[in-house]
Order: structure tokens, then C-alpha cells, then sequence
């Protein structure tokens, strides 16, 4: 057994990377820790928890402790994080894991299995009531990856590994970032940390809170894109940037206000980028951030994906501002932009494409006698259809279009229209969730 006093094991605690790590994450002399002094056997716990004010805001926090039988889950391990996330619930602060573990502590036995299964089990418990932020730094393999990937934001250092294999297989940052796996890639653990810290900024305490209220500020100078015409300069964070590239996903600021971000590129949306706004598109929800979406598609690769954003943003009760900057055709104009379930305001800039067909198919039923004709004349008719058919005017003489706006003012459009819809009240009906993912 361990003879050294208390003292000794807080200096060799505090002199762990995990310490420091932690240190780091939290403001100055705020830390602290929760049963600093529990011991897994012979060693101080492979856990250090606690907490304190990260960007002055109060957060939960914890970090495998490596340096200890390589941060391996043990009982007392476990019993920590317990402790730790039943705080969290009962006070409405996030909770940010710094995972660092080379997996269970094998020497207890079938005991690690029920140590997994009560950490998931309280992290499924406080999802979507809390945020919850995964900082993977070194080894997060087998069931303890499970744990990490079931955070709303897992940020993974690029010399990290992270697998449901114990062997490591498809296990780099690269490989998790392109299977969608990870929302943020960062260079090493210093930069995780400080994305963490800046996400912590942009998202609520809780499930009945608002996030932190921050000054405004102008938009980036020569923005080349829309979304950084925008948002607040330096606020925007994109996540999951490597997958689902036909989507945009990401948090940031207008005038101070945060909200989430989603943009599509034009052509047809793939299984990918429908799951990543799906699912984003919830977790804004789960905490009532509103989305904005900057609208431009000519629809869905096949219809279950189509099913999941549908779904995705008719039961989001948050906020839905959706502004049609391309083409928004049929499918996926009602999915993401139509007024009965999918958004409570939706502008269109005055060059935008709104169809509810394809307009080469539109053009071929309405138009079907203007239409037969050579192939180098059908595209001149084709191009008038689309002139006098689908422009966002006569969407909005009909009502399915807000008001068509310059880009220039897209800005402050979305900003007064998130002003007007901040004290959205909706009721649902009695269910324990949607069966559509």
C-alpha cells in the first residue's frame, strides 16, 4: 500500500499532464477538484475532476490521468465521472472530458464492463440538457471511445487516436474527421483546449438557459462568402468541416447573437451532408439555438435522407430562419424552407432559383410545345422559363417567400427577424421523440 500523506499525492497529481491540461482549460484560481484524494488501489484515481469558471462561465470538467496506469477505467474511475455529471445535472453546467486512456483497467475484471456502462449511461442521460464537449488528446480506444463520441462536440488533437477497435484501426484524426465522426480538428492538445474554451462562449449552460451575451461586432472585411458577410467577425466555428462537404455546418455570432449556422453549395445534397445537418440541426434545437440556413440546392440524392433533414427541421421548435441565396427546389424547398413546418421566416436574394420541379422538368410539362425544339434553341426557352417562372418575386407573390431581399442587407434582415422571433413560444404534442433519424 501507499504510505505518502495527502500532500504527496496532491503534488503528484498536480504535476500530472492532466492537471495541467486542466489548468489550462479553466480560468485562473478557479479550478476545483472533486475527491482530489480517492484512490484506485495502491494509486490515486486515473481521473482528475472538478470544476470552476471556463471564460467565466461555470463548467465541469475532467481529464484521464495517463501518468496513472495509463488513465485505464477503473471502478474509482468510473465512480468519479459519476459524481462529477450528477453534479452537472443538478446545477445545469456543461461538461468538457479530456480523454487520454489506453482503455479498461483489466485487472478488476467483468467490474470495468459495468464502469463503462454507468459513465455512458450518465452521459446519455445528460444529452441534450447540458452541452457536452469531448477533447481527445491522446488514446481513446474500444468502449472508452464510445463514451467520447457521444458528446455533442468531440475535438480531436491531429496526433490523437480515437476507435472502437483496441487495436486502432481507421483510428488517426484524418479517418474520424472524414467519417463524421469529430467536429473539430485541432493541431495539438494546446489548440483543443482553446477551441473547447471558445466553444464554451458560443453555446448555453443548459437546456433552459441562453448562451453568454457577448458585444457585437462588424463582419469580416471582404468576406468572399455569405455566411462571413454575416456573422460576427471571428465567431463563426464550423464544424465537422471534412464530411458531408456539401454542407456547411457550424456556430457563430450576428449582432451578438448566437446561432446556428447551415449552408449547402448547390447541386444535390448526398447520405452525408443530410446527416450532418440533421443532426446538427437537433442539437441546436436540444438547447434553442437558432438556425439560420443559407439555402442553395437542387435537392436530395434519394428520398431517406431527404426524410432525415425534413424531419430534422419540422420538429425543431427553435428559431428556423431560412434565406434562399441559390436554388431551392421541390423536396428540398420544403424541407429546409417552407413556411407551414420548416421555417418561421424565409427570405430569397432577388437572384434566387425557387421551382417546384426541376425547371428543365418544369419547362417540359408547362411549356411542353415552347420546348420542342432544337436543342440549342430549347435552352434559350428554358432560360426564360426560369426567368419568368422561378424567380423568387413570384415565389413571394404567392407566399412562399417572405420578402426578397438585396444581399446586402441580408445581414441586418436575419438580425431583426431573430429580435422579432426571440420570445418563440411553441406547443407540441405529448410524444417521447420522433421515430425519423
Amino acid at each position: 500500500m501507499r504510505t505518502e500523506n495527502l500532500s504527496n499525492i496532491k503534488a503528484e497529481i498536480e504535476q500530472s499532464v492532466a492537471y495541467q491540461n486542466l489548468s489550462a482549460l479553466f480560468d485562473e484560481g478557479t479550478f476545483t477538484q472533486i475527491d482530489a484524494y480517492t484512490m484506485s488501489g495502491d494509486n490515486p484515481t486515473e481521473v482528475i475532476a472538478g470544476y470552476g469558471t471556463v471564460n467565466t462561465c461555470p463548467v465541469y470538467a475532467f481529464a484521464q490521468n495517463s501518468d496513472i496506469c495509463g488513465g485505464a477505467m477503473s471502478k474509482a474511475h468510473a465512480e468519479k465521472l459519476q459524481k462529477l455529471y450528477e453534479l452537472a445535472e443538478k446545477t445545469g453546467a456543461p461538461v468538457i472530458g479530456i480523454y487520454d486512456s489506453v482503455g479498461a483497467k483489466l485487472s478488476e475484471g467483468m467490474d470495468m464492463l459495468g464502469s463503462y456502462g454507468k459513465v455512458l449511461n450518465s452521459v446519455s442521460k445528460l444529452s441534450g440538457v447540458v452541452p457536452q464537449i469531448s477533447v481527445i488528446v491522446g488514446n481513446c480506444l474500444g468502449t472508452g471511445a464510445l463514451n467520447a463520441v457521444s458528446a455533442d462536440i468531440v475535438i480531436m488533437s491531429e496526433k490523437a487516436k480515437l476507435s472502437l477497435s483496441v487495436t486502432g484501426e481507421n483510428a488517426s484524426a484524418e479517418d474520424n474527421a472524414k467519417a463524421g465522426i469529430t467536429h473539430i480538428t485541432a493541431e495539438n492538445t494546446e489548440s483543443a483546449i482553446e477551441k473547447a474554451k471558445e466553444l464554451v462562449t458560443l453555446l448555453p449552460s443548459n437546456n433552459l438557459s441562453i448562451p453568454p451575451i457577448m458585444d457585437a461586432d462588424e463582419p469580416e472585411e471582404n468576406a468572399r462568402c455569405l455566411v462571413r458577410e454575416v456573422v460576427d467577425d471571428n465567431s463563426f466555428v464550423c464544424l465537422k468541416k471534412e464530411f458531408g462537404t456539401q454542407a456547411v455546418t457550424g456556430l457563430g455570432r450576428i449582432a451578438g447573437t448566437v446561432v446556428g449556422i447551415v449552408a449547402n453549395k448547390g447541386g444535390v445534397l448526398d447520405a452525408d451532408s443530410c446527416s450532418k445537418i440533421s443532426s446538427f440541426v437537433r442539437f441546436c434545437d436540444a438547447f434553442a439555438i437558432p438556425v439560420v440556413t443559407f439555402a442553395d440546392s437542387e435537392g436530395f440524392a434519394n428520398v431517406t435522407e431527404a426524410r432525415k433533414v425534413s424531419s430534422a427541421y419540422a420538429d425543431a421548435t427553435t428559431v428556423k430562419i431560412t434565406v434562399i441565396k441559390g436554388k431551392a427546389y421541390g423536396a428540398y424547398y420544403i424541407a429546409v424552407a417552407g413556411s407551414t413546418a420548416s421555417a418561421d421566416v424565409t427570405f430569397a436574394l432577388d437572384d434566387a432559383v425557387i421551382s417546384p420541379l426541376p425547371p428543365i422538368t418544369g419547362a417540359g410539362i408547362l411549356w411542353a410545345d415552347r420546348m420542342a425544339v432544337a436543342k440549342e434553341e430549347r435552352e434559350k426557352v428554358l432560360q426564360e422559363y426560369i426567368n419568368t417562372e422561378c424567380t423568387a418575386e413570384k415565389s413571394a407573390q404567392y407566399g412562399y417567400v417572405n420578402d426578397v431581399i438585396a444581399r446586402e442587407d441580408v445581414r441586418f434582415k436575419v438580425y431583426t427577424a431573430l429580435e422579432m422571433l426571440s420570445g418563440k413560444r411553441v406547443a407540441t404534442m405529448p410524444k417521447k421523440h420522433s421515430t425519423i433519424y
